[in-house]
């Protein structure tokens, strides 16, 4: 990947449309994602990859996965990286949740196990909100 060759850090995004979700393949459509990628990318440069779970029906619809989902999408973007590499590679990925984050669910998002950060998208274009999200999951 071109990416890593120029010395950068890409975020992957890995989810599931609406349809997918409902038809319960979640595992699935993510396990499948994290391996395509995980096959391009040379085994010395998987630790670089940061991952962000971003459901498709949650970008930009106010949706967001509950926190029991946010778990079970992370927990089986964890599994699939060691599937690729080994347990080690995949405890220490940064894993981000991606789909709506907001003021309001900020800190549930960060409170759930495996969940290293978020990935702010529309959120960010609000000046108040972004302050807020940065201000409630800061370290």
């Amino acid at each position: 990947m071109q990416i890593l060759a120029s010395g950068l850090a890409p975020i992957v995004c890995v989810g599931e449309s609406l349809k997918e979700r409902d038809a319960g393949k979640l595992s699935e459509v993510l396990r499948k994602q994290v391996v395509a990628v995980m096959s391009m990318v040379k085994p010395e440069h998987h630790s670089r990859l940061t991952w962000a779970y971003e459901p498709v029906w949650a970008i930009g619809t106010g949706r967001t996965a509950s926190p029991e989902d946010a778990s079970e999408a992370h927990d089986i973007v964890r599994a699939s990286i060691a599937e690729c590499a080994d347990e080690l590679t995949a405890t220490n990925t940064t894993v981000l949740y991606g789909g709506s984050v907001k003021p309001s669910n900020i800190n549930s998002l960060m409170e759930v196990s495996g969940v290293n950060g978020v990935l702010v998208g529309g959120a960010s274009l609000q000046p108040a909100d972004f302050a807020a999200i940065c201000n409630a999951s800061a370290v």
